[in-house]
């Protein structure tokens, strides 16, 4: 057993050892291989180094040719862009000698390839020729800007006719056209009332140049001002663009006017031309410098330089022709009849002021804007200076116009359709009294002023009054003009501003005026039909209550001489006075009444208690000529403002 594991354990060792001897063998075979194998690779990399030494001067001529034809390449395309460049250049030529007429959109084409090749050529002076070409092509350019102007000019003058006035009327909303078959077909009816349907009115635009050529301008503009030829660009618009406003407002009837002209006209005349002025201006703003501003804006778009600089140029002549007239009316000789055309004048003002700030913005208008401005406040001033005048004026009105009968004086009337057409004025008032930032409220403004202007009349008719010798026509004219006064405040607007107040203490003031009236006239009549001093001392005269009479022992002497005196003053009275005139029906009929109500009774009971006297005696109706009822008959005939004739049938 012991000889078996022996003999095992000698047969591993000796496994073991012929396996290591292999793997020695393995490895000295693989070291001999790796020796051989370090020795070829050292053999090629001499090879090769002597190969690459070899190979060098072939690799430097090939980099050479390969750089050589890089060269060649870069040339010949940058030969073929300068070709290009004369190409274009010689086309570009042909199109400008050609000239810009036949085709307009070539010909700004060219040009622009010319400024291009102008840049390319200073950018590339390496080219010989570049002096030479950039010379050519910069003389090219401004013959081609030369023709350009006259293109300019030549396009902007085919649309030079001013515009016929039947067309502006087209463009105006139907409330604002001018009426054919008014003897002055220019002028709306009312310009207050244009002003008023003006504010809301839409207006149909008008058009100067066509849209399809506005485009084309606008390049050719732009050519020119990238030429440096702005002020050239802008010298042609203008002399061009402004003779066509100038001469549409023209033959619309637009005039200038100084105020030495002014001054000599007519006053009718004076207040047609201000209707027509407000049409004009309304037509002017709205529809002509909005066109005119269209086609600045949509021409010099980009330019902003020559947009407002042109338009404030183009409009200046035009402009200067329409306020002028306005700067000679409110600096004229102020009066009373112009206060509501001035009125008139400073509501268009007011109405285009918002249009007229948007049309002529930017520094270059800003004279034209401070022009309108500047009319506008001087039509608020005169038109204030004007009411204070007018307020004067009333005061001190010294017309000696007779108004023989009593009735209501022109003054009072042409004061109360003055109050009366300021109140149609309300809203252009109240603009007025802010115009000069007066901190009083503006309706408590021209409530003080309405008052002021009734006081100043009243104490004018108070002073025109006593010009009557008739102390009883004195008042009865103070009647009918407070009355008229009165009776115009309550059935206007005036009411409203000037309260109840003013209307009741001035009633009041009638009322006073009627009752001095019957208190004058009529207190010496009825003296004679009161009993004191009819009673005598004695004498067969007299007849007492046994005669069966109511005489209480009166005269009948003293009774015909009273009734012969009554009747005299009677007659008198109704000759006189059914000249005089109470124009207000029922005022007249109210005086009347008053009159019969102290008269008749007076004179019934005066013939009851004493015609016994005189029908007992010889020829009673030469003292009791009248009845009652003929009395109330001839009362019924009082101011009726008949003629002296006509009374005395």
């Amino acid at each position: 057993m012991g000889v078996q594991v022996r003999t095992a354990g000698a047969m591993g060792v000796d496994n073991l050892s012929d396996k290591a001897a292999k793997m020695r063998e393995s490895l000295q075979q693989s070291q001999s291989i790796t020796e051989n194998m370090v020795s070829i690779l050292g053999s090629f990399d001499h090879r090769l180094s002597a190969l690459e030494t070899a190979m060098r001067p072939t690799q430097i001529r090939t980099h050479a040719i390969r750089r050589a034809h890089e060269n060649i390449d870069r040339t010949l395309k940058a030969a073929d862009v300068i070709l290009d460049r004369f190409d274009l250049s010689r086309e570009a030529e042909a199109k400008i000698l050609r000239g810009p007429h036949e085709d307009l959109e070539s010909y700004l084409e060219a040009i622009e390839q010319l400024r291009n090749n102008i840049v390319f050529f200073t950018n590339n002076k390496s080219f010989r020729s570049s002096d030479g070409v950039i010379s050519h092509a910069s003389n090219l350019l401004s013959k081609a800007i030369s023709k350009l102007e006259q293109e300019f000019k030549q396009l902007l003058s085919s649309y030079r006719k001013p515009v016929e006035p039947d067309r502006l009327y087209e463009c105006l909303p139907n409330s604002l056209r001018p009426s054919s078959g008014s003897p002055d077909s220019k002028n709306p009816s009312n310009s207050h009332t244009s002003h008023i349907t003006a504010e809301n009115a839409v207006f149909t635009p008008l058009v100067l140049i066509p849209p399809r050529v506005l485009p084309l301008l606008h390049d050719l503009a732009q050519h020119m001002v990238q030429a440096g030829h702005m002020q050239q660009c802008l010298v042609i618009y203008r002399d061009t663009r402004s003779i066509v406003l100038e001469e549409t407002l023209q033959k619309l009837g637009v005039e200038k006017l100084s105020k030495d002209d002014v001054q000599k006209m007519q006053w009718e005349v004076l207040e047609l031309k201000i209707g027509t002025w407000i049409h004009f201006m309304r037509i002017a703003v709205k529809l002509l410098f909005t066109a005119e501003r269209k086609v600045c804006d949509q021409m010099f778009e980009g330019i902003d330089s020559l947009k407002d600089q042109c338009f404030a140029e183009v409009t200046a002549g035009s402009v200067s022709m329409l306020l002028s007239f306005g700067d000679a009316i409110a600096k004229s000789k102020r009066s009373p009849e112009k206060l509501f055309v001035l009125l008139d004048m400073y509501e268009i003002m007011r109405e285009l002021h918002a249009e007229i700030e948007s049309l002529f913005r930017g520094k270059a208008c800003k004279d034209i804007r401070e022009s309108a401005l500047g009319l506008t406040k001087r039509l608020a001033q005169t038109a204030q200076e004007t009411f204070g005048d007018f307020e004067e004026a009333v005061e001190k009105d010294a017309t000696k116009t007779a108004v023989s009968d009593g009735t209501v004086h022109p003054l009072t009337s042409y004061v109360i359709n003055y109050v009366k057409f300021l109140f149609d004025y309300q809203s252009t008032l109240k603009q007025l009294f802010q115009e000069f930032e007066n901190e009083e409220d503006s309706n408590s403004q021209l409530a003080s002023v309405t008052m002021r202007i009734m006081q100043a009349l009243q104490i004018n008719l108070e002073g025109k009054s006593k010009q009557y010798k008739d102390p009883a026509l004195t008042n009865l004219f103070l009647m009918n003009n407070i009355h008229y006064m009165v009776r115009s405040v309550r059935r206007s607007e005036a009411k409203d501003l000037l309260g109840d107040d003013w209307v009741q203490r001035h009633r009041r003031v009638v009322q006073q005026h009627a009752n001095q009236y019957k208190r004058i006239a009529w207190a010496k009549i009825l003296q004679c039909l009161s009993i004191q001093g009819l009673t005598s001392s004695g004498g067969g005269g007299s007849v007492g209550a046994a005669d069966g009479g109511n005489s209480s022992g009166a005269s009948r002497a003293l009774v015909k001489d009273r009734l012969k005196i009554f009747n005299g003053q009677f007659e008198e009275l109704h000759q006189r006075q059914s000249q005089w005139t109470v124009p207000d029906t029922e005022l007249r009929e109210s005086l009347r009444l008053a009159v019969a109500e102290v008269l008749l009774p007076a004179y019934r009971s005066f013939i009851k208690r004493f015609g016994a006297l005189v029908e007992n005696g010889k020829n009673p109706h030469k003292y009791i000529r009248y009845t009652g009822e003929d009395l109330d008959r001839m009362l019924g005939e009082f101011f009726e403002g008949k003629t002296s004739n006509e009374a005395r049938r």
